[in-house]
């Protein structure tokens, strides 16, 4: 399991995942930055993404969905705000109806995924950070550390094929 840290900050309102990864840090940006390769990490097991749009610039959107073993679908979307390749990317990311319509009634959060050279890989730290402790407390209810740790999980699998 490449997650070696997972950190909630209920005072700065933020969930931090440190994953170390035994590629170079090139080859992981590649995961995020092909949206087939995307798909195939994102989201928990038994839930594989579908991405509709991709764009891994700054302006871009990526609007996705995840389907369940039951066939039923949860969408997302993330709105790029910065790139600097291959270090980091940050975005605003959050739930949304079957339209990709933002749902407001979920939180939405504000994200930095960087990367870094470490130990003969890379070590990839998650930030996300909430507009409210409830907001927070809301996704750690709804499983966020549980889905985001077992989606990971599947990049090890990627990265050996």
């Amino acid at each position: 399991m490449p997650v070696v840290d997972v950190t909630t900050d209920l005072d700065a309102l933020s969930l931090t995942i440190v994953a170390d990864f035994a590629a170079g840090v090139q080859r992981v940006w590649q995961i995020y930055a092909d949206p087939r390769q995307l798909e195939r990490i994102w989201g928990p097991p038994g839930y594989p993404a579908t991405f509709v749009d991709h764009d891994l610039r700054p302006g871009g959107v990526m609007n996705y969905y995840m389907t369940s073993p039951e066939g039923e679908k949860f969408c997302g979307y993330w709105r790029i705000t910065e790139v600097s390749e291959p270090d980091f990317f940050a975005f605003a990311d959050g739930f949304a109806d079957q339209e990709f319509t933002p749902n407001t009634d979920l939180p939405e959060s504000q994200n930095v995924y960087s990367f870094a050279p470490h130990e003969g890989g890379t070590r990839a730290t998650f930030v996300a950070t909430y507009r409210s402790a409830e907001a927070l407390q809301q996704v750690l209810d709804m499983g966020m550390i549980e889905g985001a740790t077992a989606a990971m999980g599947q990049i090890d699998d990627l990265l050996a094929s």
